[in-house]
């Protein structure tokens, strides 16, 4: 008797244990893609290249995909885990490009709203997402929006304001970077839309949507470095040529590939209202820790308006749960059925760039 509660014990223990590295190992990886893209991208540095940046991102992440597809077997990797074998074609290719047009702008802004704000405003700048998520739901997926869920956006909306007005008095913010969160928050709730609208025409294969996505934006960003006349710059450039640079660009390539993955894996081991209350958390010491590193100095007001948008964000979240909640009993109780609709609903509501 003794020794089957321990065995049970011991079993929750290693579970707890699991994920709990799991959500570690978000918030490292997901703060540090953060500080990495941003020294790649600072202004500061001579090489002044976004486009590129990205590209080389996109170009990294697709060939891993390639290379986990091809050798999946011979890396004995986790059953659990589903590398399809896939083959490039034309067909497949277009049906996945409205997405990719889409997911291209959104981290060209990403990077260029990070490139024009300090890590410690990023998360700020960006804050809409939850806005314009609800936004764009009611006008193109024509879904119906609660009061609640407005007066949670009214509250996002209003941190927002504030902060840009303490950033702006400080000197730590400009229009362009004002202008680049507005369309990265644009673009991530697109992408979320598309994704889902684009998925079964890879079987709903994660990770043939991932390549897919990743090969048409490397094609998608060669005529955007010419037209932004990145490639004279990129050759002339004396950073190209040094060893620290290449680290850095290496480390943001595997910093990509790996937040996809530890994203999928804590909504996994967790649910997605769980995932999405550790991104906010993550956010809030994300925000910390770079007032710390940059010794910033930020006044009330603007740690105030960081609350309010973290408190916004996690309110409407829970929002949204309940209302999933409630819509579920009403339609499935009665069969028994489960909660697979409600998942995948509130993983559109999750802010996943967050993590780019």
């Amino acid at each position: 008797m003794g020794s089957s509660r321990e065995k049970r014990d011991s079993a929750l223990f290693n579970e707890y244990l699991f994920i709990g590295t799991v959500v570690a190992a978000y918030w490292v990886i997901s703060i540090g893609t953060v500080f990495v893209n941003k020294s790649l991208l600072s202004q500061q540095q001579d090489f002044d290249a976004p486009m590129f940046v990205t590209w080389f991102q996109c170009v990294f992440t697709f060939l891993v995909c390639v290379f986990l597809t091809k050798f999946r077997r011979c890396l004995h990797l986790a059953t659990s885990i589903d590398f399809p074998d896939i083959k490039i074609n034309l067909k497949t290719m277009l049906r996945t490009l409205p997405l990719s047009i889409v997911f291209v702008a959104m981290i060209t802004f990403n990077n260029l709203c990070l490139k024009h704000v300090g890590v410690a405003f990023y998360y700020l700048a960006r804050s809409l997402t939850t806005v314009t998520n609800v936004a764009f739901t009611f006008v193109i997926l024509r879904s119906s929006v609660t009061n609640k869920a407005i007066l949670c956006c009214v509250i996002i909306t209003i941190g927002y304001l504030i902060g840009i007005d303490q950033e702006g008095l400080s000197g730590g913010i400009t229009t362009y970077g004002i202008v680049y969160g507005l369309l990265s928050s644009c673009f991530v709730s697109l992408n979320s839309i598309y994704t889902k609208k684009v998925l079964p025409a890879v079987d709903n294969s994660v990770w043939a949507l991932t390549l897919y996505n990743n090969f048409n934006a490397s094609l998608l960003f060669l005529p955007l470095m010419f037209m932004f006349q990145e490639l004279p710059h990129i050759i002339f450039v004396s950073q190209i040529q040094e060893f620290h640079f290449w680290m850095l660009m290496l480390l943001g390539g595997v910093c990509g590939v790996c937040i996809g993955s530890i994203t999928g894996l804590q909504i996994k081991v967790t649910s997605p209202l769980t995932h999405n209350i550790s991104g906010t958390a993550k956010a809030c010491v994300q925000t910390v820790i770079a007032v710390w590193m940059y010794n910033d100095s930020k006044s009330s007001a603007w740690w105030a308006s960081n609350w309010i948008v973290l408190f916004g964000s996690g309110a409407y979240t829970k929002v949204q749960q309940l209302d999933m909640e409630k819509e579920h009993r009403r339609k499935y109780l009665p069969t028994h059925k489960t909660d697979v609709e409600v998942e995948e609903k509130l993983i559109q509501t999750s802010d996943y760039e967050d993590n780019v």
